[in-house]
């Protein structure tokens, strides 16, 4: 009897300190974790306890640590992101709307008759920019915003691609510039939405209006993939890579909300695409591949 006693006691005072030491590592995780949450810093919970349980909650919050670490980075981002967005938005339809405004006031001062259709004329242009530049901003918008299923069907990539540049000839033409085209004869199809790619590549031909310097060439290889190459001095190699991100424009562009490349590789995407650019020996190179 006495020895059964000892045994109880044993067992009871084993589980007394187990107790202890679960509440001074809960105590560690405690204070650790505070100490965390209100620092910007990238340490994890470490443990001093050889308790496998214990070890295993600190390893489930440090997986969760890390999680909400990435969407803090995210979210500071972005919002460094929209900021320097609202600038660019606002600077650039702020430019036109000063110029309208100033016209205005030209024509109000004087009643030359002979000077009128010119201000207005001048007006005009500047509030088509302003339009065209809200109207990329919004479709921007709908299309992150747009969450339904998205509708494909089989599509001749050879055919929406040679539509696609005849559709900016007037464009390329008032830029000087004639396209040398290489379209393979091969017939290349996928499942796609026709009109996601025909805005896809709508967007990189007025990329190379944007950024050429007078040369501009378009090819569609057997693989599938497009090419889109110019020269473009002005550029350079770390602007190219960042010719996707939203809202960024390179000086050189040319009424640009640094939204239509953005478009384009999110389009892309969508549909199992990817869009890629590189700049080397003064030549943008934008391809586009389906897998």
């Amino acid at each position: 009897m006495g020895y059964l006693c000892f045994i109880l006691f044993a067992v009871i005072v084993i589980l007394i300190l187990k107790i202890i030491l679960m509440q001074k590592d809960a105590k560690e995780i405690s204070e650790q974790l505070e100490e965390i949450l209100k620092t910007d810093t990238n340490k994890l919970i470490t443990v001093s306890s050889s308790d496998k349980k214990m070890k295993k909650l600190a390893d489930s919050i440090n997986k969760q640590l890390k999680i909400l670490r990435k969407e803090y980075l995210h979210c500071k981002h972005g919002d460094i992101e929209l900021k320097t967005a609202i600038t660019n938005i606002s600077h650039d339809l702020r430019t036109p709307l000063t110029s309208i405004c100033g016209y205005l006031e030209l024509l109000e001062e004087h009643k030359e008759i002979e000077k009128t259709d010119e201000y207005i004329s001048i007006m005009k242009e500047r509030a088509e920019l302003m339009k065209r530049l809200t109207e990329e901003l919004f479709r921007y918008s709908v299309i992150l915003s747009d969450n339904a299923e998205l509708k494909t069907e089989e599509v001749l990539i050879n055919k929406v691609l040679e539509d696609s540049i005849m559709g900016c000839y007037a464009q390329l033409s008032e830029r000087g510039i004639t396209p040398q085209i290489d379209i393979t004869e091969k017939r290349m199809t996928a499942n796609l939405n026709n009109e996601y790619l025909t805005r896809i590549i709508g967007n990189l031909l007025n990329n190379a209006v944007k950024y050429s310097d007078g040369d501009l060439k378009i090819t569609l290889s057997d693989s599938g993939e497009m090419v889109f190459s110019n020269h473009a001095k002005e550029l350079s190699a770390v602007e190219a890579e960042r010719l996707f991100d939203r809202f960024y424009t390179v000086k050189t562009a040319r009424n640009s909300t640094g939204l239509g490349l953005s478009i384009a590789r999110t389009l892309a995407k969508r549909m199992g695409g990817e869009i890629s650019a590189e700049y080397k020996d003064d030549i943008l190179y934008v391809r586009l591949k389906f897998s």
